[in-house]
């Protein structure tokens, strides 16, 4: 067995495993050593030289010359007489290199020596995979799909290593074939029996805040944040966004011109209904929005249980609920508050006046200032606090005085 076909094998890990040139030639000397040791008791009189380039390696034995039956250890002296075989000039106390054959190991050692690096490269291929990704949770990856089994698919990244999509973390609408394209985050990064598993998921909200970051430059660029997000995959997801620059409209920036933008996000995730939400602090409002597209009459608070009683018109209520009780749901979890819905009185509904009925009192920005915190009737205007609507809308204390007094002259 020559030297070269050694080194072809290792090279062969090296195309498809794309070790680097340091971390091979160490590997190769390292397992070189480890036989060296296991032959003759110790490896420090050896030289051993790996031209990676050309594909090849010597190794030397260093020992000394000593008289014809004086040799008392065979890895470190030579007897005079086998020296002069080498070369007739060599005399006692020399020092003679002679180069190692790989056949002189023997067929076991040779066995031994390819398995043990075999297993060198398969370990430090596995130590590879896991630092590559364990720092990579959270990103967004795109692969091909290898192969598609019924609880998990197996996804090859652009270096050919292996990832799995389980099924609990595929949109229940995903179906993919062979040789498609896929995109995911990486989910979770873990050890099982010393092999790293790398898990992805397209279910996870980083999915989806991953895609926002791709789609809309503003939020790649931190112009805008995205405070929370909350998902229903292959249903409904919730996105709360903040722009800390008042020339940027968060949630205009999200959707784009025509919708371009989210639209581009809707169909990566199987048509999921994507609700962008202005975020604020203000928690009355914050709930307003995040029951949109129903508009609220008004809300009670009860901060110890972390309840919020909202009332609506009844036709209003199947709106805030929405199909399969997702949006208020989602509502809840982006808000933190249980949100309970009750629907006013139709009574109260008939005698309530519509705010667009004032608009020859009122003007028209000030009455859509009133509808952006789910207010539009006088009712719902006039059953809010003082203080609160003025924090709510932002309005002139004067202006929100004169606002009232038209309403309340409505009922009197």
């Amino acid at each position: 067995m020559e030297n070269i076909n050694l080194v072809d094998t290792f090279a062969e890990f090296k195309e498809l495993k794309n070790i680097d040139r340091p971390t091979m030639m160490s590997v190769l000397e390292d397992v070189f050593r480890a036989t060296l040791i296991k032959l003759y008791g110790s490896d420090d009189n050896f030289d051993i030289i790996i031209n990676i380039d050309k594909g090849d390696f010597e190794i030397w034995h260093n020992r000394e010359v000593v008289e014809d039956g004086k040799v008392e250890d065979p890895g470190r002296q030579i007897a005079l007489s086998e020296a002069r075989k080498i070369d007739a000039d060599f005399e006692v106390g020399e020092e003679v290199t002679s180069e190692v054959k790989f056949a002189d190991f023997g067929r076991r050692a040779i066995l031994a020596l390819r398995q043990n690096l075999t297993s060198r490269i398969m370990e430090l291929e596995k130590n590879n995979l896991y630092n590559k990704y364990k720092d990579r949770v959270g990103d967004l990856i795109t692969g091909e799909v290898y192969q598609v089994w019924k609880k998990e698919i197996m996804v090859l990244d652009d270096e050919g290593n292996e990832l799995v999509l389980p099924k609990t973390e595929q949109i229940p609408t995903d179906f993919y074939h062979k040789g498609d394209s896929i995109r995911a985050v990486v989910y979770k990064v873990e050890m099982k029996n010393n092999t790293p598993q790398i898990i992805l998921s397209r279910t996870a909200n980083a999915f989806l805040e991953r895609l926002f970051e791709l789609e809309v430059p503003e939020i790649f660029d931190g112009l805008i944040t995205i405070k929370k997000i909350v998902r229903i995959p292959g249903e409904r997801a919730k996105v709360a966004v903040e722009s800390y620059d008042d020339r940027v409209d968060p949630v205009g920036a999200c959707v784009g011109m025509k919708g371009n933008r989210i639209h581009g996000i809707v169909r990566e995730l199987r048509n999921e209904s994507i609700d962008v939400i202005n975020y604020t602090n203000n928690t009355q409002l914050f709930i307003q929005r995040a029951l949109s597209p129903a508009k609220i009459t008004s809300i009670k608070f009860d901060e110890t249980t972390k309840r919020a009683e909202v009332y609506l018109k009844p036709s209003e209520v199947s709106l805030a609920i929405g199909k399969g009780g997702y949006n208020i749901k989602l509502a809840s979890q982006l808000t933190g508050y249980e949100i309970d819905v009750y629907r006013e009185s139709e009574g109260e509904d008939e005698e309530d006046v519509n705010l667009d009925e004032f608009a020859d009192e009122i003007e028209g920005w000030i009455i859509d200032t009133l509808k952006g915190i789910g207010c539009d009737t006088a009712k719902s205007v006039i059953e809010i606090p003082f203080k609160e609507l003025v924090k709510r809308t932002d309005l002139e204390e004067e202006t929100v005085k004169e606002i009232l007094k038209i309403l309340k002259s409505e009922f009197e």
